[in-house]
């Protein structure tokens, strides 16, 4: 088991930069592991992504453990301010 977050290092929006770096910061901050998966590095991965949120207009970042989707920035945000991090991302 595992929590994989897709994010890109490709994107002229200041707001996704954002929300990565965040989402990044708050699992780091809470020792949690996690794995990057970069979907600038093919479409494939886009689309992947795309296909496991059953969200076919998804964008990053969106989290997983393993491939049961857990949220998208705003769900983990949420999450972070209801205190239900660990349930969240469904180590609980």
């Amino acid at each position: 088991m595992g929590i994989k977050l897709y994010y890109t290092t490709v994107t002229a929006s200041r707001e996704v930069k954002s929300q990565q770096a965040e989402v990044m910061r708050i699992l780091e901050s809470k020792n949690i592991q996690f794995e990057l998966i970069d979907i600038s590095v093919g479409i494939n991965l886009r689309d992947e992504m795309r296909a496991k949120s059953s969200n076919p207009t998804a964008v990053p970042p969106q989290i997983f453990n393993d491939d049961q989707y857990c949220g998208n920035y705003e769900m983990f945000s949420e999450a972070v301010e209801a205190d239900t991090v660990a349930e969240f991302l469904k180590l609980a």
